[in-house]
């Protein structure tokens, strides 16, 4: 059974698409851009404010669920520049603690609205 859940938390998708998916054990959260839900804004011009933010609507989108990051088993990073990538991974390693998930990290030719990344998630949600 399929389950779409979403948060005012997180900015709302901007195509057709959702912010989560539930399907069984796991639920799969939409790449999520660095767009601050209160201002509609993106939460800063740099690569570290930026990936903070993407990981934020993450979170959010899964404590809605009542769900936590320490339920994501994979992401995958979108980057606009692979040079930001280890200014991304200091953020990135804030928001996990104890086994991280396994994750992918490359660079795109572009991210809509010109972000500087995207992120995605695969969320265990079983017992």
């Amino acid at each position: 059974m399929k389950k779409v859940f979403a948060t005012d938390n997180a900015p709302a998708a901007i195509g057709p698409y959702s912010q989560a998916v539930r399907g069984g054990d796991y639920a799969f959260v939409s790449g999520q851009l660095p767009i601050d839900p209160a201002t509609g804004e993106f939460a800063g011009s740099d690569i570290k404010s930026q990936t903070e933010q993407s990981l934020k609507n993450i979170k959010a989108i899964l404590e809605s669920e009542g769900l936590s990051m320490a339920n994501v088993v994979k992401t995958t990073v979108l980057l606009d520049n692979i040079a930001d990538f280890g200014a991304m991974n200091e953020v990135y390693a804030t928001f996990f603690s104890g086994a991280c998930p396994a994750r992918a990290a490359f660079e795109v030719a572009a991210i809509p609205k010109g972000a500087l990344v995207e992120i995605e998630a695969i969320v265990y949600c079983g017992e």
